[in-house]
């Protein structure tokens, strides 16, 4: 009697453990875009203490063993044709197409590896408080699509170190991905935003009623 009666609560945890089992701690999320400016949060930004190099980059890359750092593997992951990879990762031949200005680009070092969020700008909305460890994942940040872009270095140096409120990219017709990937790479990191930036993005997403953004907190 005792045995049965042992089985049968055995039976029953383990037909509601389902129900209690937690939900996933990086689950990916999909929403619109004016939802997803409204979950940022909002603060007041700071520069004090930023050091460039407080941002370990690049490393070794996702895979250490391609002999590639995060700069190169980004490059190979976006090119329209694929490059020749040499010894020590030397990239030659290959074409890449920089959405910020709609440029086709043929060879390598024509191109700059962007920070969707600069790395100031992270360091402004929250990153000065994260450990080494973490402001090193955060630069080399092969983990969503948007994180590291390739584009020339043209733009990517017209954009510096500035926000949406005072820079978007030269080709207007982009402006809707490009808000949406900002957005996307600020909540994957839950980082802020100050209060011009949001009225920017805001505007912005105004006009974007189709736009999406998908993306997954970093680990």
């Amino acid at each position: 009697m005792l045995t049965t009666v042992l089985r049968g609560l055995a039976a029953a945890s383990l037909a509601v453990l389902p129900l209690t089992l937690p939900t996933p701690a990086h689950a990916v999320e999909t929403l619109p875009l004016t939802e997803a400016v409204s979950r940022l949060p909002v603060d007041a930004e700071s520069r004090d203490g930023y050091d460039r190099d407080a941002f370990k980059h690049w490393n070794s890359g996702d895979d250490p063993a391609d002999g590639c750092h995060t700069r190169n593997e980004v490059l190979i992951a976006e090119a329209v044709e694929p490059p020749t990879v040499g010894p020590r990762c030397r990239l030659s031949g290959g074409s890449w197409f920089s959405y910020y200005d709609q440029v086709e680009v043929t060879s390598a070092s024509g191109l700059d590896i962007d920070h969707m969020v600069p790395l100031a700008e992270s360091w402004d909305s929250g990153a000065s408080t994260w450990t080494p460890q973490r402001r090193e994942a955060y630069a080399n940040d092969q983990g969503a699509a948007p994180s590291l872009v390739a584009v020339t270095a043209r733009s990517n140096r017209s954009k510096a170190d500035q926000d949406p409120a005072e820079w978007l990219p030269p080709a207007g017709e982009v402006h809707c991905r490009y808000v949406a990937e900002w957005v996307g790479t600020k909540l994957r990191w839950n980082l802020s935003a100050d209060e011009a930036e949001v009225t920017a993005l805001q505007e912005t997403a105004a006009g974007c009623p189709d736009q999406s953004v998908t993306y997954e907190p970093a680990p």
